[in-house]
Protein backbone atom coordinates (compact mmCIF):
# COMPACT_ATOMS: atom_id res chain seq x y z
CA UNK A 1 0.00 0.00 0.00
CA UNK A 2 1.43 2.97 -0.80
CA UNK A 3 0.46 6.54 0.60
CA UNK A 4 -0.16 8.63 -2.60
CA UNK A 5 -2.89 5.36 -3.33
CA UNK A 6 -4.61 6.45 0.01
CA UNK A 7 -4.31 10.31 -1.32
CA UNK A 8 -5.70 9.32 -4.44
CA UNK A 9 -8.61 7.39 -2.59
CA UNK A 10 -9.61 10.81 -0.30
CA UNK A 11 -9.72 12.46 -3.00
CA UNK A 12 -11.97 10.34 -5.34
CA UNK A 13 -14.17 9.71 -2.19
CA UNK A 14 -14.72 13.93 -1.48
CA UNK A 15 -15.16 14.92 -5.25
CA UNK A 16 -17.16 11.80 -6.13
CA UNK A 17 -15.20 11.32 -9.32
CA UNK A 18 -12.66 9.21 -11.05
CA UNK A 19 -12.07 12.14 -13.10
CA UNK A 20 -12.13 14.90 -10.74
CA UNK A 21 -9.62 13.60 -8.75
CA UNK A 22 -7.39 12.43 -11.60
CA UNK A 23 -7.80 16.45 -13.10
CA UNK A 24 -7.00 17.75 -9.48
CA UNK A 25 -4.10 15.15 -8.77
CA UNK A 26 -2.39 15.70 -12.59
CA UNK A 27 -2.83 12.24 -13.01
CA UNK A 28 -4.90 9.86 -15.41
CA UNK A 29 -7.98 8.81 -15.09
CA UNK A 30 -6.93 4.88 -15.80
CA UNK A 31 -4.10 5.71 -13.12
CA UNK A 32 -6.69 6.82 -10.98
CA UNK A 33 -8.66 3.92 -11.46
CA UNK A 34 -5.23 1.33 -10.99
CA UNK A 35 -4.52 2.83 -7.83
CA UNK A 36 -7.66 1.98 -6.70
CA UNK A 37 -8.10 -1.13 -7.51
CA UNK A 38 -4.41 -1.82 -6.14
CA UNK A 39 -5.60 -0.34 -2.81
CA UNK A 40 -8.85 -2.61 -2.30
CA UNK A 41 -6.49 -5.34 -3.08
CA UNK A 42 -4.22 -4.66 -0.14
CA UNK A 43 -7.10 -3.97 2.07
CA UNK A 44 -9.36 -7.13 0.85
CA UNK A 45 -12.56 -4.56 0.44
CA UNK A 46 -14.32 -2.88 -2.58
CA UNK A 47 -13.90 0.98 -1.29
CA UNK A 48 -16.46 2.06 -3.94
CA UNK A 49 -19.23 1.18 -5.80
CA UNK A 50 -19.15 2.43 -9.66
CA UNK A 51 -22.77 2.78 -11.45
CA UNK A 52 -22.56 4.36 -14.43
CA UNK A 53 -21.42 8.10 -13.82
CA UNK A 54 -21.84 7.87 -10.17
CA UNK A 55 -19.08 7.27 -7.66
CA UNK A 56 -20.15 6.41 -4.21
CA UNK A 57 -18.27 5.21 -0.64
CA UNK A 58 -19.16 1.88 0.24
CA UNK A 59 -19.56 1.27 3.90
CA UNK A 60 -15.88 -0.41 3.99
CA UNK A 61 -14.96 2.57 1.83
CA UNK A 62 -16.78 4.96 4.64
CA UNK A 63 -15.09 3.30 7.34
CA UNK A 64 -11.55 3.28 5.42
CA UNK A 65 -11.93 7.24 5.26
CA UNK A 66 -11.71 8.00 9.02
CA UNK A 67 -8.47 5.86 9.43
CA UNK A 68 -7.16 7.54 5.23
CA UNK A 69 -8.06 10.99 7.38
CA UNK A 70 -5.70 10.54 10.25
CA UNK A 71 -2.70 8.78 8.34
CA UNK A 72 -3.17 12.35 5.76
CA UNK A 73 -3.09 14.86 8.63
CA UNK A 74 -0.29 12.33 10.72
CA UNK A 75 2.04 12.74 7.69
CA UNK A 76 1.33 16.63 6.86
CA UNK A 77 2.04 17.18 10.90
CA UNK A 78 5.56 14.74 10.08
CA UNK A 79 6.77 16.82 7.39
CA UNK A 80 6.11 20.42 8.85
CA UNK A 81 7.49 19.05 11.83
CA UNK A 82 10.75 17.77 9.56
CA UNK A 83 10.69 20.74 7.23
CA UNK A 84 9.13 23.68 9.36
CA UNK A 85 10.46 27.24 7.83
CA UNK A 86 11.18 29.90 10.19
CA UNK A 87 8.86 32.52 8.02
CA UNK A 88 5.15 31.16 7.49
CA UNK A 89 4.57 30.89 3.89
CA UNK A 90 1.81 28.86 2.61
CA UNK A 91 -1.99 29.19 1.87
CA UNK A 92 -5.06 30.16 3.57
CA UNK A 93 -8.91 29.61 2.70
CA UNK A 94 -11.07 31.36 4.64
CA UNK A 95 -14.64 31.54 4.45
CA UNK A 96 -16.73 33.98 5.86
CA UNK A 97 -20.32 36.28 5.63
CA UNK A 98 -20.37 39.49 4.07
CA UNK A 99 -20.86 41.77 7.69
CA UNK A 100 -18.07 40.11 8.81
CA UNK A 101 -15.67 40.65 5.56
CA UNK A 102 -16.40 44.19 4.72
CA UNK A 103 -15.98 45.50 8.98
CA UNK A 104 -13.47 43.14 11.12
CA UNK A 105 -11.61 41.36 8.11
CA UNK A 106 -9.85 44.97 6.72
CA UNK A 107 -7.90 45.38 9.98
CA UNK A 108 -7.58 41.91 10.50
CA UNK A 109 -5.82 40.86 7.66
CA UNK A 110 -3.74 43.77 6.93
CA UNK A 111 -2.35 42.82 10.38
CA UNK A 112 -2.13 38.98 9.45
CA UNK A 113 -0.26 40.25 5.85
CA UNK A 114 1.89 42.47 7.92
CA UNK A 115 3.03 39.92 10.65
CA UNK A 116 3.36 36.91 7.96
CA UNK A 117 4.17 38.53 4.55
CA UNK A 118 4.10 35.31 2.61
CA UNK A 119 1.45 33.65 2.93
CA UNK A 120 -1.15 34.03 0.75
CA UNK A 121 -4.63 34.48 1.67
CA UNK A 122 -7.92 33.43 -0.40
CA UNK A 123 -11.53 34.85 0.96
CA UNK A 124 -14.67 33.29 -0.08
CA UNK A 125 -18.06 35.05 1.30
CA UNK A 126 -21.52 33.35 1.53
CA UNK A 127 -23.97 32.45 3.58
CA UNK A 128 -23.27 30.11 7.10
CA UNK A 129 -24.69 27.39 5.89
CA UNK A 130 -22.99 27.20 2.13
CA UNK A 131 -19.11 27.94 3.80
CA UNK A 132 -20.01 25.19 6.41
CA UNK A 133 -21.13 22.83 3.57
CA UNK A 134 -17.44 23.97 1.77
CA UNK A 135 -15.55 23.53 5.02
CA UNK A 136 -16.96 19.98 5.64
CA UNK A 137 -15.34 19.03 2.23
CA UNK A 138 -12.12 20.86 2.76
CA UNK A 139 -12.62 23.39 0.29
CA UNK A 140 -11.88 25.88 3.24
CA UNK A 141 -9.93 25.68 6.07
CA UNK A 142 -11.95 28.01 8.39
CA UNK A 143 -15.20 29.74 8.33
CA UNK A 144 -16.29 32.93 10.16
CA UNK A 145 -19.34 33.44 10.74
CA UNK A 146 -22.41 35.01 12.57
CA UNK A 147 -25.65 33.35 13.33
CA UNK A 148 -27.02 31.74 16.75
CA UNK A 149 -24.87 29.17 18.88
CA UNK A 150 -24.16 26.46 16.24
CA UNK A 151 -22.22 22.87 17.19
CA UNK A 152 -21.42 19.96 15.32
CA UNK A 153 -19.27 16.97 16.48
CA UNK A 154 -17.22 17.40 13.55
CA UNK A 155 -16.41 20.73 14.35
CA UNK A 156 -13.88 22.63 16.42
CA UNK A 157 -14.85 25.69 17.63
CA UNK A 158 -12.04 28.55 17.76
CA UNK A 159 -14.12 31.96 18.62
CA UNK A 160 -17.17 32.62 20.23
CA UNK A 161 -17.90 35.83 20.94
CA UNK A 162 -21.78 37.64 21.81
CA UNK A 163 -22.78 40.79 19.89
CA UNK A 164 -26.31 42.46 19.89
CA UNK A 165 -28.18 42.85 16.52
CA UNK A 166 -29.67 46.32 17.17
CA UNK A 167 -32.17 48.92 14.98
CA UNK A 168 -30.18 51.66 13.76
CA UNK A 169 -30.58 55.16 11.81
CA UNK A 170 -29.12 58.44 11.32
CA UNK A 171 -28.30 60.76 13.46
CA UNK A 172 -30.60 63.15 11.92
CA UNK A 173 -33.49 60.81 11.30
CA UNK A 174 -36.74 61.69 13.47
CA UNK A 175 -36.44 58.26 15.04
CA UNK A 176 -33.19 59.11 16.64
CA UNK A 177 -33.14 57.98 19.96
CA UNK A 178 -36.67 57.28 19.65
CA UNK A 179 -38.26 54.48 21.79
CA UNK A 180 -41.01 52.69 19.41
CA UNK A 181 -42.97 49.58 19.63
CA UNK A 182 -42.24 46.14 17.35
CA UNK A 183 -45.28 46.89 15.58
CA UNK A 184 -44.52 50.63 14.40
CA UNK A 185 -40.87 49.70 13.56
CA UNK A 186 -41.86 47.27 11.02
CA UNK A 187 -43.76 49.92 9.15
CA UNK A 188 -40.61 51.91 8.99
CA UNK A 189 -38.82 52.51 5.96
CA UNK A 190 -36.75 49.56 6.57
CA UNK A 191 -33.06 48.61 4.61
CA UNK A 192 -32.46 44.82 5.18
CA UNK A 193 -29.72 42.48 4.35
CA UNK A 194 -30.87 39.61 2.24
CA UNK A 195 -33.05 36.70 3.71
CA UNK A 196 -30.34 34.00 4.09
CA UNK A 197 -28.34 36.45 6.74
CA UNK A 198 -28.63 34.52 9.61
CA UNK A 199 -29.88 37.41 12.14
CA UNK A 200 -32.66 38.82 9.35
CA UNK A 201 -33.89 34.79 9.79
CA UNK A 202 -33.90 35.45 13.20
CA UNK A 203 -35.73 38.73 13.21
CA UNK A 204 -38.45 37.10 10.79
CA UNK A 205 -38.58 33.66 13.11
CA UNK A 206 -39.45 36.39 16.70
CA UNK A 207 -42.04 38.20 14.48
CA UNK A 208 -43.70 35.17 13.10
CA UNK A 209 -44.10 34.02 16.88
CA UNK A 210 -45.99 37.14 17.21
CA UNK A 211 -48.11 36.56 14.00
CA UNK A 212 -46.22 39.82 12.42
CA UNK A 213 -44.39 40.63 9.09
CA UNK A 214 -42.10 42.76 7.55
CA UNK A 215 -41.68 44.22 3.79
CA UNK A 216 -38.61 46.24 3.76
CA UNK A 217 -38.15 48.91 0.99
CA UNK A 218 -34.70 47.37 0.43
CA UNK A 219 -32.90 44.29 0.31
CA UNK A 220 -29.16 44.32 -0.29
CA UNK A 221 -26.33 41.77 0.71
CA UNK A 222 -23.87 44.72 0.84
CA UNK A 223 -23.73 45.60 4.72
CA UNK A 224 -21.25 48.08 3.78
CA UNK A 225 -23.75 49.88 1.27
CA UNK A 226 -26.52 49.65 3.45
CA UNK A 227 -24.68 52.06 6.12
CA UNK A 228 -23.75 54.06 3.57
CA UNK A 229 -27.61 54.49 3.14
CA UNK A 230 -28.16 55.16 6.48
CA UNK A 231 -25.56 57.86 6.82
CA UNK A 232 -27.67 59.86 4.06
CA UNK A 233 -30.93 59.38 6.46
CA UNK A 234 -32.52 57.22 3.79
CA UNK A 235 -34.57 55.42 6.16
CA UNK A 236 -33.72 52.08 9.13
CA UNK A 237 -31.97 48.54 9.40
CA UNK A 238 -31.21 45.81 11.37
CA UNK A 239 -27.58 44.94 11.58
CA UNK A 240 -24.97 43.67 14.04
CA UNK A 241 -23.74 46.65 16.36
CA UNK A 242 -20.20 45.71 15.58
CA UNK A 243 -20.89 46.26 12.16
CA UNK A 244 -22.06 50.19 12.96
CA UNK A 245 -19.97 50.52 16.47
CA UNK A 246 -17.74 53.02 14.67
CA UNK A 247 -20.59 55.17 13.22
CA UNK A 248 -22.52 55.48 16.74
CA UNK A 249 -19.40 56.51 18.44
CA UNK A 250 -18.73 59.11 16.19
CA UNK A 251 -22.43 60.48 16.01
CA UNK A 252 -23.23 59.83 12.58
CA UNK A 253 -25.76 56.59 13.62
CA UNK A 254 -27.92 56.03 16.65
CA UNK A 255 -29.58 52.72 17.84
CA UNK A 256 -33.82 53.39 18.15
CA UNK A 257 -35.01 51.88 21.03
CA UNK A 258 -37.52 48.65 20.70
CA UNK A 259 -38.95 48.33 24.38
CA UNK A 260 -39.06 44.53 24.94
CA UNK A 261 -37.04 43.20 22.13
CA UNK A 262 -33.55 42.32 22.22
CA UNK A 263 -31.15 40.06 19.77
CA UNK A 264 -28.17 38.69 20.63
CA UNK A 265 -25.90 36.62 18.19
CA UNK A 266 -22.59 35.05 17.92
CA UNK A 267 -19.22 35.33 16.34
CA UNK A 268 -17.52 32.35 15.44
CA UNK A 269 -14.87 30.60 14.23
CA UNK A 270 -14.92 26.77 13.11
CA UNK A 271 -12.52 24.61 11.43
CA UNK A 272 -12.95 20.66 10.71
CA UNK A 273 -11.96 18.20 13.64
CA UNK A 274 -9.65 16.36 10.96
CA UNK A 275 -8.45 19.30 9.44
CA UNK A 276 -4.24 19.66 9.84
CA UNK A 277 -4.21 22.55 11.84
CA UNK A 278 -0.84 24.56 9.84
CA UNK A 279 0.87 27.42 11.52
CA UNK A 280 -1.23 29.71 8.78
CA UNK A 281 -4.46 28.74 10.34
CA UNK A 282 -2.99 28.44 14.08
CA UNK A 283 -1.38 32.15 13.48
CA UNK A 284 -4.94 33.51 12.13
CA UNK A 285 -7.22 31.90 14.91
CA UNK A 286 -4.82 33.56 17.52
CA UNK A 287 -5.08 37.06 15.63
CA UNK A 288 -8.76 37.00 15.59
CA UNK A 289 -9.19 36.21 18.87
CA UNK A 290 -6.69 38.80 20.00
CA UNK A 291 -8.48 41.37 17.55
CA UNK A 292 -11.24 40.97 19.83
CA UNK A 293 -12.04 43.72 22.54
CA UNK A 294 -12.50 40.41 25.60
CA UNK A 295 -9.66 38.51 23.32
Amino acid sequence: MEFREIVTFMEVAQLKSFSRAAEKLGYSQAAVTIQIKHLEQELGARLFDRIGKQVTLTHQGLVFTEHAGRLITDMARARTALSEPSELSGRLCIGTIESICATIFPDLLKEYHRLYPRVSVSIVTGSPDKLLDMMNCNALDIVYFLDKKMYDPKWVKALEVPDRVIFVTSADSPLANASISLEEMIRQPLILTEKDASYRLLLEQHLASLELDIHPFLEIGNTEFIVRLLRDNQGVSFLPEFTVRQDIENGRLVPVHVPGFTMRIWKQIVYHKDKWVSREMEAFLLLAAQSEPHG
